[in-house]
């Protein structure tokens, strides 16, 4: 998919990233990119634009380019993230409906280390308050 099928808005938490159009189950929806940095230098940054490659290196997804790094955390995401080849890409886990926020679970390190100390507040999370 090309950047022209999303939009950046007003998410669930800060700014999300919404399709423009139909995404069907299992489709590749968006690649996370950026410059790979080794991750003892990662852990030392002051940004959350982090992706974990989990082979030494990180992803550091800030890139106004990469238009991932506004998908949101979900705890019922509609995407999911797989590593190929060193390179990170979203796809869907359902089908997805035009003007629908992209979301991933972020995991349990990123949530008890950024989201879990001030509650998480994706739409599933609100709704349950």
């Amino acid at each position: 998919m090309t950047e022209g099928v999303f939009s950046v808005r007003q998410g669930s938490v800060g700014r999300g990233l919404f399709t423009r159009m139909h995404i069907a189950q299992g489709a590749r929806v968006i690649e996370y990119t950026g410059v790979r940095i080794p991750t003892p230098v990662a852990d030392t940054l002051k940004t959350r634009y982090f992706f974990d490659l989990e082979n030494g290196w990180t992803i550091d997804g800030s890139s106004p380019e990469n238009l991932a790094r506004f998908v949101n955390h979900s705890c019922e995401p509609n995407c999911e993230a797989a590593i190929e080849n060193d390179r990170i890409f979203f796809y869907a886990l359902r089908d997805i409906e035009p003007d629908e926020e992209i979301t991933i679970d972020y995991g349990s390190e990123y949530f008890d280390e950024f989201i879990r100390q001030d509650g998480c507040e994706c739409v599933i999370c609100r709704a349950t308050v």
